[in-house]
């Protein structure tokens, strides 16, 4: 069974006996097809396969649409919001010789952001951190949802349901329900009197859960309050976490670097030019720091794989073929290094991202969020 931590280097030294993918079994009888090249990722990323049914039904919480609201945030909200506050607080720790855990401050600032730019609902993650039954809850499910999928006999929803983890899985779920339910009881009051969206954004800044609520299918329905608790669900938990994990191997990382890191703060302070934050207009400034974002996300890609199930057989490149219900899954982890592909693959190298270096690549030797259609069991 493929883990988290360590486990995911002896993915990479069983890559090394096998050159595309190799096969993993979670029990005696579901075994995945592991892929760990991109020239058989291609393959699987660019079809129309649905989630796996088995991976994802563990993880129905924390499904990803994050991409779907990125042009509702506004950057210079958050940045006047929550950074001040997040650099206040490591500042203190930077005048002490304390240590700290770098991703749960980064994990609640990122909880902060998404629930006021997404939601405009005003939390205090950062201050209240642990002692917040919400943030409580969002950690406990995200635990338990790993070690679900890691422990065989909790692949029975039977199994798990009467098990203590199952207990306190459902007992997360209430609490964490119950602030999503909250949250959207508030925004409908609130919206009672407006019929148009139009008019919402003369007055205010317009919000996900906004379009969530005046989101309209053919026959002009809404989405029902199961729905709508979904996806706010959906959004704050795998919103914040993968963002969180994202900024947090990118800090590790310039931090194990520290000639890059002072290249990268050289560049920034260029960009800046005097100013507090940096702009939307100032990111092509940066090209240094975006290779090493981008080269950070090799290295600790914040989903490490993914995982369909064909409905119909699917041959690869070099003439093998798969069934027709055959779970596939990709390594992205194993993919960003595997050696055939990236020259020295475990040293950090941002120069692997120069223009002319990136157009010698398969576009998907790359692929720190997936590549292709996403689809889902219907």
């Amino acid at each position: 069974t493929l883990l988290y931590g360590t486990d995911l280097f002896k993915g990479l030294k069983w890559g090394e006996q096998y050159p595309y993918a190799f096969p993993l079994w979670f029990g005696p009888s579901i075994c995945i097809l592991n892929i760990h090249h991109p020239d058989y990722a291609k393959t699987l990323l660019t079809s129309t396969e649905p989630k796996d049914d088995f991976a994802y039904k563990f993880i129905e919480l924390l499904l990803i649409i994050v991409c779907i609201a990125y042009s509702f945030f506004s950057a210079d909200m958050v940045a006047s919001l929550f950074l001040c506050l997040f650099q206040d607080k490591w500042e203190r720790y930077a005048n002490t010789e304390e240590t700290f855990e770098v991703f749960e401050h980064v994990s609640l600032m990122t909880l902060d952001s998404i629930l006021k730019c997404a939601f405009s609902c005003n939390s205090n993650c950062q201050t209240e951190g642990g002692r917040n039954a919400y943030i409580k809850a969002v950690y406990e499910l995200s635990y338990l949802i790993n070690f679900r999928v890691r422990t065989f006999p909790y692949h029975s929803d039977l199994i798990f349901h009467l098990s203590p983890h199952g207990f306190r899985y459902r007992r997360a779920c209430k609490v964490a329900h119950s602030h999503t339910d909250e949250v959207i009881k508030k925004r409908k009051e609130a919206l009672k009197e407006e019929t148009e969206l139009g008019r919402i954004q003369t007055k205010r800044y317009l919000d996900f859960l906004d379009i969530l609520l005046f989101a309209r299918d053919e026959k002009q329905q809404g989405l029902s309050d199961e729905d709508l608790r979904a996806e706010v669900d959906t959004f704050m938990f795998e919103g914040h976490d993968t963002t969180a994990s994202g900024l947090s191997f990118i800090l590790y990382c310039l931090a194990c670097n520290p000639e890059h890191q002072k290249l990268c703060r050289d560049e920034v302070c260029q960009a800046l030019e005097g100013k507090d934050t940096i702009e939307w207009e100032d990111l092509h400034k940066i090209p240094y720091t975006t290779m090493c974002i981008k080269e950070s996300l090799r290295l600790y890609p914040p989903v490490p794989g993914i995982s369909r199930q064909i409905t119909k057989p699917m041959t690869f490149f070099d003439g093998r073929t798969l069934p027709a219900g055959s779970h596939v899954g990709v390594s992205v982890f194993a993919t960003h290094r595997n050696s055939t592909v990236w020259e020295d693959p475990n040293a950090f190298d941002p120069l692997r991202f120069l223009p002319e270096n990136v157009s010698k690549r398969s576009p998907h030797a790359y692929v720190p969020f997936s590549a292709g259609p996403r689809f889902g069991k219907t």
